[in-house]
């Protein structure tokens, strides 16, 4: 029986990529720092009304010597009103500012609005494969070459259908729209090799959209562009 209820919760799992909080570039982890972030401060808020809760199911629990007892009337509490208005605003605050700021900061643009400096990367979804092409026209299907510690610029469109752009250790879904070309930047990623993906139902095959992202020296890289 209990077993049961553990259900909903394996199902809700089932859907969680907890490599998002193993960042590998700056851009995954400052939006790691928000999950966390407003996880703790959501603990915070969990916490405190459990506690509240227990201490009033306690102090005013039902008891034969108190079965009597009228409460007082209380018209109102201004001190109470203005705490519990007071720190959920200021939590929004503090949770508001940071989300804010690296929202805005790591928000696509349009391709032609946007700063190209950096390694600049084409980048075209199609059902069911995603093809990379670099500066020098060197071009590649369902792999992509990267140097560590540069600013990756990816232009992002797509050739049929909406698609979605996801690394999840290097940075956020990026939704990719027909007849839109939009631009994501990745801040000095780090070697290795990263699994990403199409995180947008595009078709019977969209499982199989998938990639793999590979960060090299920056000696090895530019070796890789000159084959």
């Amino acid at each position: 029986m209990k077993k049961i209820f553990l259900l909903p919760l394996l199902l809700f799992l089932t859907g969680c990529n907890i490599t998002v909080l193993d960042p590998k570039s700056d851009t995954a982890s400052e939006q790691a720092f928000l999950i966390e972030f407003s996880f703790w401060i959501m603990m915070f808020v969990v916490v405190t009304v459990f506690i509240l809760f227990t201490y009033f199911v306690i102090k005013y629990r039902y008891t034969e010597t108190r079965k009597h007892d009228l409460p007082q009337d209380v018209k109102g509490n201004i001190k109470l009103e203005i705490t519990w208005i007071t720190i959920p605003v200021l939590l929004l605050i503090v949770l508001a500012v940071p989300t804010l700021a690296i929202t805005y900061d790591q928000s696509p643009q349009w391709t032609e609005e946007s700063d190209q400096s950096g390694v600049v990367i084409d980048v075209v979804g199609k059902q069911f494969n995603w093809t990379f092409t670099h500066a020098n026209g060197t071009e590649e299907m369902d792999k992509l070459l990267i140097p560590e510690g540069e600013s990756i610029v990816l232009n992002l469109k797509s050739a049929d259908v909406i698609h979605s752009f996801w690394v999840p250790q290097l940075g956020g879904k990026v939704d990719v729209i027909p007849g839109k070309e939009l631009t994501y930047e990745i801040n000095n990623p780090k070697k290795g090799t990263y699994q990403g993906k199409c995180a947008e139902y595009c078709g019977l095959g969209h499982t199989d959209m998938t990639f793999e992202v590979k960060v090299v020296s920056k000696q090895a890289y530019e070796q890789y562009l000159q084959k």
